[in-house]
């Protein structure tokens, strides 16, 4: 879903006010989630440069290969097209557009592909290049009303296919791979079957927090991990919950009890003004203090929006602060390699006085048969 034309413009002003601020000249743009928020589009990403290319003043220009160009053709009444034959060098018209403004300083995205740098770094050797992260992420950070709106869709739609799930499904006797398909399954009955990914991770295997599926068959006992979530309109879904197979063990309980809190502890801090590491703090001395701090291998958060992982990210070191509109994810966990994983994940919403989670599903320790 592309974004409204009233929004792109107002997003392009905010941008090149930034770039003021930043003191950057020229910011190039490639096939990305950045692109897509500022056009409305998600372009092919190929050996064929298309970009988005936007001075610090005046319009921005689309620059597109001919054979591609119609698929961007409503872009025409809102930006410069640059459009490109095959035996023409397509760096050469970025390059062009630096020189005409006198581009000390360039910035490019980090979807970019190094080779198109490589080629405006040698055409345009007088100015200094840089990182657009800071730039885009002051805008892509901090969601739009129609952006929060979207991400509790996509997560209440989430939500109700894991309610679902545990209404209907078992997990002792199933593999991994028949869990991940019932999952999916799921997802699409309640509209979201774009980018959808799952992760379900069994008994031991709950213990790699990026664990890839298996044909392993699920124990009595086994905690599960499942991760998953898709794309709605555009926009992202994710969530983690760590049922397990019949009766958990003593010692299971215990752990899904510690992360449970770590996970209310971070949950509390998140507001206005607080920098990003002390979410992550914040969790962390909850299962520190319960003697697994050694098994809290990750970062507690990172922000969600048109990719799953994007800024902010809730890790020690990061003292940007909090700001109404920003989407984070919650989700300490503790590993015991050999032995089982416990995660608990929501995305909550950063509002003016506090926080909001956007899934309300339930955080207790399940038991499915």
């Amino acid at each position: 879903m592309g974004a409204q034309p009233q929004a792109v413009e107002r997003r392009l002003h905010r941008l090149q006010q930034v770039m003021e601020q930043a003191q950057v000249d020229l910011l190039v743009i490639g096939p990305s989630a950045d692109f897509q928020y500022l056009t409305g589009h998600m372009p092919i990403l190929s050996e064929r440069l298309t970009a988005l290319v936007v001075p610090r003043q005046g319009r921005a220009t689309v620059v597109v290969p001919r054979l591609e160009a119609p698929l961007l053709a409503d872009l025409a009444d809102r930006y410069n097209m640059a459009i490109w034959d095959e035996t023409e060098r397509p760096a050469a018209r970025v390059a062009a557009i630096g020189r005409e403004i006198g581009a000390r300083t360039v910035a490019v995205n980090d979807q970019l592909w190094s080779v198109f740098l490589l080629q405006l770094e040698e055409l345009l050797a007088s100015a200094a290049f840089q990182s657009a992260a800071g730039v885009l992420s002051r805008l892509r950070a901090t969601k739009e009303a129609d952006e929060v709106a979207l991400l509790r869709e996509a997560a209440r739609r989430t939500d109700a296919a894991w309610e679902e799930f545990c209404a209907t499904s078992r997990l002792t006797g199933q593999t991994e791979l028949q869990v991940e398909a019932r999952l999916r399954e799921l997802m699409a009955k309640h509209g979201i079957t774009d980018e959808v990914f799952c992760i379900v991770a069994s008994g031991p295997n709950s213990a790699s927090p990026h664990h890839h599926n298996t044909d392993r068959v699920i124990q009595p006992g086994d905690p599960v991990v499942i991760d998953f979530g898709g794309r709605y309109q555009g926009y992202f879904s994710d969530i983690t919950r760590t049922p397990v197979a019949g009766e958990p063990h003593p010692d299971l309980v215990k752990i899904y009890e510690i992360v449970k809190a770590a996970q209310q502890a971070a949950f509390e801090a998140i507001r206005p003004g607080v920098a990003c590491q002390d979410v992550d703090r914040a969790a962390r001395r909850v299962i520190t203090e319960a003697g697994y701090g050694e098994y809290f291998i990750h970062r507690v958060g990172h922000g969600l929006g048109l990719t799953v992982h994007e800024e902010p990210y809730l890790v020690e070191g990061n003292a940007q602060p909090l700001q109404p509109g920003m989407v984070v994810s919650d989700e300490p966990g503790v590993y015991i390699a050999g032995q089982w994983g416990v995660r608990i994940e929501d995305a909550v919403v950063v509002t003016e006085d506090g926080a909001e989670r956007l899934n309300q599903v339930s955080r207790e320790l399940i038991a499915l048969p």
